[in-house]
């Protein structure tokens, strides 16, 4: 009987385990110290903080992965990198499969922030080349303790053989044509033998880099043999994004000034404290094209010469005109992790008759929209409107497992943006 309860328990911790280890990961940062965290193809062109963190198999240059931890000393940090299924569940590839070196990076390239009031260290790490194709997670963790991680992100790695033809357009169900995009795909696999592509291929697509919302599972509506192309012209709505409108911003590229959308700054000796304007709900007014950054944020400091290590942080305060609701709104963006931090959530304010929330921002230019939480998402609409004109980043990403293989290979990708306006 001994023996009988005690092979069940193994049994019941081997089933928790294997639970845990194909938990999907996500993009998550674990400390509260660790702040402004970016994962993008390396240059020295500001604008490239925010290009997605997907890169070829042989591109000529790295992904970088930068953060800063607020503190008065460096810490030891050490990175892995993991490869993923399309689910971001860990592969059953090894380690030697992928990399060709030990897979234990330490972090050691770092600066500390000059003549701020907060104190910052700005980390620096060049993510080392990969010889697989697929979806890939760099974790980041204090010393050589795996179990003390500070920050998980998501980043892919293609190699194009296929060809992607998408295409926005408007969508089949007629009601959601003024507020909605639809995309169509089809994928050429002449230069690639794919076997049993109804079953062993993948689509994904995402809008403006967000994984909340990226649609999965498509079925294919044909597969041509004789032209080995298949079709994603699917007309039950499936392949269809809200589009929403053009994001809000904050120009906070300024503290000796206020920049756009700025109500006033403040300066301590120790702190900057910043007001955004008060915004209102534009549901019901009419599309207003503008630039934008498509939710994203770059780190900029016009006042001094280097941006990522003499740029302040600042507790910026934003604004919200509303009747007080069921269910408080969030500020949405690459800003708040897209709702998840734990900031992003607002609260009422009775007197002054409008939600406000307080984030901790290094100076730059940041999109933001505000929405509410639901069953199936976030849910901008009650505030920001949907307009089928607004210009959207969409990706494509198409995986294909081989007969008996063990990972996805990601063998196309391309992004999608026919109407492109940038900051």
């Amino acid at each position: 009987m001994v023996l009988r309860a005690l092979m069940l328990h193994l049994i019941v911790l081997l089933i928790q385990a294997s639970a845990v280890a194909q938990t999907p990961f996500e993009d998550k940062t674990f400390d509260e110290n660790i702040q402004t965290v970016r994962l993008f193809p390396a240059s020295a062109d500001v604008s490239s903080q925010t290009n997605p963190p997907v890169i070829s198999l042989n591109a000529p240059a790295p992904l970088v992965l930068t953060f800063d931890d607020i503190a008065y000393e460096a810490d030891l940090y050490s990175a892995k990198i993991i490869h993923c299924n399309v689910d971001w569940t860990p592969s059953r590839l090894r380690e030697a499969d992928y990399l060709s070196q030990f897979n234990e990076f330490n972090v050691n390239e770092y600066e500390y922030g000059i003549n701020t009031r907060i104190p910052y260290i700005h980390y620096t790490f060049l993510l080392p080349r990969v010889t697989k194709t697929g979806n890939y997670i760099v974790k980041v963790y204090r010393g050589r303790n795996e179990s003390n991680t500070v920050i998980t992100r998501r980043f892919m790695v293609f190699q194009n053989q296929v060809n992607i033809g998408a295409s926005v357009v408007p969508p089949s169900n007629t009601a959601d044509r003024q507020s909605s995009q639809q995309i169509d795909v089809v994928v050429n696999y002449s230069n690639r033998e794919l076997l049993d592509p109804t079953n062993n291929t993948k689509i994904v697509i995402r809008q403006n880099q967000r994984w909340d919302q990226a649609i999965y599972g498509l079925k294919p509506t044909f597969i041509r043999e004789d032209l080995r192309q298949i079709d994603y012209r699917l007309f039950d709505g499936s392949n269809t994004f809200q589009a929403g409108n053009e994001f809000r911003f904050v120009d906070l590229r300024y503290v000796r000034t206020r920049g756009r959308n700025i109500a006033s700054v403040k300066m301590e000796e120790d702190v900057v404290f910043a007001e955004a304007g008060v915004d209102e709900s534009r549901k019901g007014q009419g599309y207003l094209e503008y630039l934008d950054l498509n939710g994203q944020f770059v780190i900029m400091n016009v006042e001094r010469q280097n941006h990522h290590l003499e740029s302040e942080y600042i507790l910026v305060t934003f604004h919200l005109k509303s009747p007080e609701l069921p269910q408080p709104p969030y500020i949405l963006g690459a800003l708040t992790q897209w709702g998840a931090s734990p900031d992003a959530q607002m609260a009422y304010d009775r007197q002054k008759q409008h939600y406000q929330a307080t984030l901790f921002l290094k100076q730059g230019w940041y999109d933001y929209q505000f929405g509410l939480k639901s069953a199936d998402g976030w849910n901008t609409e009650p505030f920001e409107g949907s307009h089928f004109q607004t210009e959207n980043e969409y990706e494509i990403f198409f995986y294909y497992r081989d007969m008996g293989s063990r990972y996805d290979e990601l063998i196309g990708y391309t992004v999608l943006n026919p109407n492109k306006r940038r900051f």
